[in-house]
């Protein structure tokens, strides 16, 4: 038989593999869209009035800094170092990229070499003579990305890592926040306890000033026992006071790791003393502040990263297409005599799925809800963040207009509680009366200090709910 005819089929067959192969090519998964998500058009609560130098969006990075109080911003320092929480969301980023790299390598050409060497000699026939044998082989392989699987997984990987990366950045805006509240809890706190020390001294003052009254005739009995009751109540208060603010130092030993009795020493330096924000600018547009948030990026990223492993699962469905091949070198030596030789292999492997129960268009359907589930999750973190930025400003403004009445309710009180004791001593006013002054000027000093927390924790809330001056692309 003439040997040409043996080679034309073979010729003749590759020409619709190669058609195929450009065919399932131009059949790549379309790329993930944006995905579209709703924006409300302006803030519904009020902005801020704010002093004429407002921080732009780069000097947030420093609005800590910024603070009166240089210790607040060094403590957060220190938590963001040794916070165990920040610890392991480094190593998650870390697992991460490994992930993204080990996807991305998928699509490259695989290079492996192999080698072995040995000497035997069979048991039967007895009188065999010992071989040795030596051997050398490389193999590459390379899969055809004709649906896009390989890329799209590599995608997927890339998205997901960072998506870690923003939420490192999300948790340390977090623990920011929540030193400064712990901080501010330990100072508002500090501020009621002075206060309930004043009260406790100036009650017991007036209680022995009651007895002696009552002795000589000049106060009943009953208004004495009533002003020595008020001022054992009065040391309650303050010893329970200053239980609550122990455990508010304690609270920032568990975020800082920071020695207790070094901490307790750095805090003595302003006690009773709320730090005073630094004030900042917001955009008109809630979608301006909201491109700051790592955790709305973060979402984003995911949603971008459950659309690529839908056109993974969809690409399983197709047909893959490998190329594959091997060089291999062997020696054999038996009874003083070698022999050398070599081989190889080089060509294309094409699997179709044909019949598989409808497993691969159950996986397509798996990952398009996890699509939809990370598109929902996304709109919900949207919308929690427009409630957390509202009813930031909600408060701040809240805090802001009540200050000034409770300080003048504050000042009308003590002058009150001064009148009062005054005609008290000259005998004028009961010790009923006195006790009520007392109390409504004790109030209206634990309502300011209050209403002055509040208000600075509005701000540390506003700049948390603002992105906390993380930017995309910024990695500080």
């Amino acid at each position: 038989m003439n040997s040409s005819l043996l080679h034309r089929p073979r010729r003749a067959g590759l020409a619709p593999l190669c058609l195929l192969v450009v065919a399932l090519g131009g059949c790549a998964v379309v790329p993930a869209p944006r995905a579209e998500l709703p924006a409300p058009p302006a803030w519904q609560a009020g902005l801020p009035a704010l002093l004429p130098h407002q921080g732009s969006p780069e000097q947030l990075r420093q609005w800590w800094a910024r603070f009166d109080d240089p210790l607040l911003a060094e403590l957060i320092t220190q938590a963001q170092g040794a916070n165990p929480g920040l610890q392991q969301a480094l190593a998650r980023i870390g697992q991460a990229r490994a992930a993204a790299g080990l996807s991305a390598s998928a699509g490259a050409p695989q290079l492996g070499l192999a080698g072995s060497a040995g000497r035997s000699r069979s048991a039967v026939p007895s009188n065999e003579p010992a071989r040795g044998q030596a051997s050398l082989g490389l193999d590459a392989s390379w899969e055809i990305d004709l649906f896009a699987r390989v890329r799209q997984q590599a995608q997927a990987a890339g998205e997901r890592a960072a998506a870690s990366e923003l939420d490192w950045h999300q948790a340390r805006v977090s623990l920011a926040a929540e030193v400064a509240r712990q901080y501010l809890s330990l100072r508002s706190c500090e501020q009621l306890l002075a206060i309930g020390e004043r009260e406790a001294e100036s009650l017991g003052q007036l209680a022995l000033l009651a007895r002696d009254k009552a002795r000589v005739g000049f106060e009943a009995p009953a208004a004495a026992d009533l002003l020595e009751g008020a001022a054992a109540e009065a040391r309650s208060r303050r010893l329970a006071q200053r239980a609550d603010c122990d455990l508010a130092v304690k609270g920032l030993v568990a975020l800082t790791a920071l020695d207790e009795a070094a901490l307790r020493q750095r805090l003595g330096a302003a006690t009773a003393r709320l730090p005073a924000p630094a004030l900042f600018a917001l955009p008109r547009l809630p979608a301006e502040l909201l491109a700051q948030r790592p955790d709305l990026a973060a979402s984003e990223r995911l949603v971008l990263a459950a659309w690529a492993e839908r056109g993974v699962a969809e690409a399983e469905r197709y047909p893959q297409l490998r190329l594959s091949g091997s060089l291999n070198i062997g020696a054999l030596r038996v009874a003083g005599s070698r022999d050398d030789g070599s081989g190889w292999s080089l060509g294309p492997s094409l699997s179709l799925p044909l019949l598989d129960g409808g497993a691969r268009r159950a996986q397509v359907d798996a990952a398009q809800g996890r699509y939809e589930e990370a598109l929902a999750a996304h709109r919900g973190a949207l919308l929690q963040a427009v409630r957390e930025v509202e009813e930031a400003l909600v408060r701040l403004d809240s805090a802001q207009a009540r200050e000034s009445h409770v300080a003048a309710s504050v000042s009308a009180y003590e002058r009150s509680l001064a009148g009062t004791q005054e005609r008290w001593r000259q005998g004028l006013a009961s010790a009923a009366e006195l006790e009520d002054a007392r109390r409504l000027a004790l109030n209206a000093q634990a309502s300011l200090v209050q209403v002055q927390e509040q208000r600075v924790a509005a701000w540390v809330a506003l700049y948390k709910a603002s992105g906390g001056g993380w930017q995309q692309g910024s990695s500080s």
